[in-house]
């Protein structure tokens, strides 16, 4: 049975994917922070339904608490066979009101940890010589957002990331990818009016938004032995909102 570490995945993309991966057979670990209450009731609900879900609560910008899950990971599941660096946040902001905690913190929750928790987890997948690491980005770190600078600039260092180590982790047997999603339908919208959200709408070819099941199928297909020959690319599921 193999196992996956789902980053952020209190809710939103994170909480789509640990379903989809649980629901597929995969021990699947729960990484939550703030979101406590919601964490734990999505967790209960999938293990009333038999499911092999653990929960573990991290903030995983801090290089302890991300080795400690990794750590617990292994010795309740016994190996890490994929991980899943989602936890993120957004804001938008006009560049010139940035400050200077804005930006540092951005960098340290959306870019930091994911080095945190992809070092600590190669370091067992080296072992092994067998591994997926699945990043999630944005389509604003392909082309660039206003009025989101720092997140895009974030977004951008994760596909970066993703390619060099790519390069580096493919002797080992080790796959290293990049889901840069389109507009999804999550909290992450929640702020837009009716009349921005269907502006968004036509501006997709597909008309209509993207789902978080949209993304967490990406990761599942991206994570499986169909995906073995796929390293260091950047997949984009954005209903052609980006060509």
């Amino acid at each position: 049975m193999r196992t996956v570490i789902v980053t952020g995945a209190s809710r939103g993309i994170g909480k789509a994917m640990a379903k989809v991966f649980a629901i597929n057979g995969y021990n699947t670990l729960v990484n939550y922070n703030k979101s406590v209450n919601s964490a734990l009731k999505f967790i209960e609900e999938l293990k009333r339904e038999g499911l092999s879900v653990e929960g573990f609560k991290a903030d995983v910008s801090n290089k302890d608490e991300a080795d400690a899950m990794i750590n617990y990971c292994i010795s309740k599941f016994g190996s890490v066979d994929v991980l899943i660096n989602n936890a993120g946040i957004a804001q938008k902001k006009l560049f010139i009101d940035l400050t200077e905690t804005d930006w540092d913190n951005m960098i340290k929750v959306n870019l930091n940890s994911v080095f945190y928790c992809t070092q600590s987890v190669v370091k067992h997948m080296l072992h092994r010589k067998s591994g997926k690491i699945i990043n999630i980005s944005s389509i604003w770190g392909m082309t660039g957002a206003s009025c989101e600078v720092h997140y895009s600039t974030v977004k951008a260092g994760i596909i970066g990331f993703t390619k060099a180590l790519s390069k580096e982790l493919g002797p080992s047997n080790i796959q290293v990818n990049c889901i840069a999603p389109g507009v999804i339908q999550t909290d992450m919208i929640k702020d837009l009016n009716e009349n921005e959200v269907e502006e968004l709408k036509n501006s997709t070819p597909l008309l209509r938004l993207g789902t978080a099941d949209d993304v967490a199928e990406c990761a599942l297909f991206l994570a499986s032995n169909k995906a073995d020959f796929i390293t260091g690319q950047i997949i984009s599921p954005n209903g052609g909102f980006v060509i």
